[in-house]
């Protein structure tokens, strides 16, 4: 069974048009009203005449990620096999879900998200500021989650298998707009297979609510939150190889070729005198071998891609088993 999701909050003018275009293939759409102030949820019920369409409500606003979670729950709980999840807003077709769960109907994926990149003429759409956010977004996700050949973390078009879903802690994923990259981390740690599908950037009279600014920051302290995670689980916890110690040297040696660098050249400025060769090579040779230890550990991380397709896994081992995730 496929069930589709759809978190809605200040999406009143564009959520029927998103249902109206729902394909066929969709038996069930779980419309979340995540305390919308423009009563989203009473206009699908007074709008919508779909019988596959079923309103849920929040009392007060979880987010993004809560309503989503909210979502997912129900599916799950209505024995849905895989789950699609888009925005109400209209900027994610409906029509291009087929193209989404067929990597996950044909086991090549667990996880399939859009990727508004891959088709280079449509991002002529995309506001300049938006392209950028999302070019530095998708770095940052790569190093916190491990998907090095996934790009646009934020693209909240995605479809899961339900085996894999059920694998994930909802209780632990972020609420707000880190969901989605959230949501990569946890897929990382249980090594599920994760594919971008293209899909082009559409833009209409809609406003986005996500503002980089307000982000920024919180973003950036959890991507550094979930890296040092990553990092802890993948080579020390769960194994230790020859990448371990290449980056348990790498980066402590690069900072201190540059720290020893820095406090010499600011003496040696304030007392006027120049620094000796051995002084150069006391700071050039550890930033030297610390980055070649880096980018070694980068080579090892880059081939560390999880490739062998979960959901298959789960299907195949004797129901109760432990997944070892």
């Amino acid at each position: 069974m496929l069930a589709a999701v759809i978190p809605c909050f200040r999406v009143k003018r564009h959520i029927l048009g998103v249902l109206a275009a729902m394909p066929a293939l969709v038996d069930r759409i779980y419309v979340v009203d995540d305390a919308c102030p423009e009563g989203s949820g009473s206009a699908v019920e007074d709008g919508s005449r779909d019988p596959r369409v079923v309103v849920l409500r929040h009392e007060r606003n979880r987010g993004v990620g809560g309503a989503t979670l909210t979502g997912y729950r129900a599916a799950l709980e209505g024995g849905a096999t895989i789950v699609v999840r888009l925005d109400g807003d209209g900027q994610m077709d409906p029509a291009l879900i087929p193209r989404l769960v067929r990597p996950i109907e044909e086991g090549e994926a667990d996880y399939a998200k859009g990727n508004r990149f891959f088709e280079l003429g449509g991002l002529a759409a995309m506001p300049r500021l938006r392209l950028l956010g999302n070019s530095i977004l998708s770095f940052a996700s790569k190093l916190s989650s491990g998907y090095w050949n996934v790009m646009d973390p934020t693209n909240g078009f995605t479809a899961i298998h339900a085996d894999v879903l059920r694998q994930l802690p909802l209780d632990k994923l972020a609420r707000g707009y880190f969901f989605e990259s959230d949501l990569l981390f946890r897929l990382g740690t249980i090594r599920a297979v994760v594919c971008d599908v293209p899909m082009p950037a559409r833009y209409g009279d809609e406003a986005s609510s996500l503002s980089v600014g307000r982000v920024a920051g919180e973003f950036a302290w959890k991507h550094l939150a979930n890296t040092g995670k990553r990092l802890f689980y993948s080579y020390y916890l769960r194994d230790f190889n020859i990448a371990s110690i290449e980056i348990a040297l790498g980066a402590p040696l690069v900072a201190f070729g540059a720290w020893i660098g820095v406090t010499r050249w600011m003496e040696s400025a304030r007392h006027g005198t120049p620094a000796t060769s051995g002084t150069v090579m006391l700071a050039a040779l550890p930033v030297v071998v610390g980055i070649q230890l880096v980018l070694a550990f980068l080579s090892y991380d880059l081939s560390n891609v999880p490739r062998e397709v979960l959901h298959r896994r789960l299907a195949a081992r004797p129901r109760g088993a432990p997944t070892g995730a």
